[in-house]
């Protein structure tokens, strides 16, 4: 598995940081990482375990852990080491903690827009390559629910899969195959259409139909079709999902809201290091 930490650390210092020549000694130093502006914090723990990568001598105070409600000013982090190692430390440090900080905020608006429905927010697998443990990760501390990690974790048949003209039969059977080999894996199938809805819900071994851009009005009878016939199987909506409209999508009464901007359109929050002496 690969280790993020160590290759942001080997892209930005490669050889080593030649600033740090100009500090003729390995004077002590501490520091602070601060919020600039209103957020939910994510990132905080691996944010310190940079530091100690720099430097294992560093020593690292957390603060607010991920998770937190953040406002301007609020200290997540306190480090004390070497003064070149922190300097060594700040950038890799501050971009996972502004990375992941703003996906952990941005998902907690899509939460509160949907609060008092049964949706849940989902995240997807449009995720940065090699950081998607650290990003579904920040979506929890947001508040959001994870969805699957990988190919490997759940089956999820979508349109191109179905695009060579895959019969009903054939469907069942490959689902059959599945619960044999992998138990444990969930089966999800996407609609497009309710004509699709209902096929799927005449297959044995779904778990969840994926109803795939379709507008509110047919998300509720893709709802009330599928109570009746098969209320076992959850719903998630996707597809065209936005804080505008993320709340007439949860009041269809689907069990699930998934939205790839939470990992792949957040906006980074803003945070700095002060050196405290």
């Amino acid at each position: 598995m690969h280790d993020p930490i160590a290759l942001a650390l080997a892209e930005d210092l490669g050889s080593g940081d030649v600033t740090a020549a100009f500090f003729v000694e390995k004077r002590p130093g501490k520091a602070r990482l601060f919020a600039k502006e209103n957020a939910i914090a994510a990132g905080v723990e691996t944010a310190a375990e940079v530091f100690c990568r720099v430097d294992a001598t560093t020593r690292s105070n957390i603060i607010r852990p991920s998770g937190s409600r953040l406002k301007t000013g609020d200290t997540v982090l306190e480090i004390e080491g070497s003064l070149p190692s922190l300097l060594s430390a700040e950038r890799v440090a501050l971009n996972f903690l502004q990375h992941l900080s703003g996906i952990a905020t941005l998902t907690a608006r899509f939460v509160a827009a949907v609060s008092g429905t049964k949706a849940r927010i989902l995240d997807t697998r449009k995720t940065v390559p090699c950081l998607r443990l650290l990003e579904k990760a920040a979506v929890l501390s947001g508040g959001g629910t994870n969805h699957r990690m990988g190919l490997y974790d759940m089956a999820m048949v979508k349109d191109n899969h179905l695009a060579a003209g895959t019969t009903p039969q054939q469907l069942q059977a490959a689902i059959g195959r599945l619960r044999s080999e992998r138990p444990g894996v969930r089966v999800e199938l996407e609609a497009d259409t309710l004509a699709q809805v209902a096929q799927f819900l005449e297959l044995r071994g779904v778990d969840v139909i994926l109803l795939d851009n379709m507008p509110p009005e047919v998300m509720r009878t893709a709802v009330d079709m599928t109570a009746k016939r098969s209320p076992h199987v959850l719903l998630e909506a996707s597809g065209g999902v936005s804080l505008e409209t993320v709340a007439a999508i949860a009041e269809t009464g689907v069990d699930f809201i998934s939205v790839g901007a939470l990992t792949h359109s957040a906006r980074a929050i803003d945070f700095s290091m002060e050196l405290l002496g």
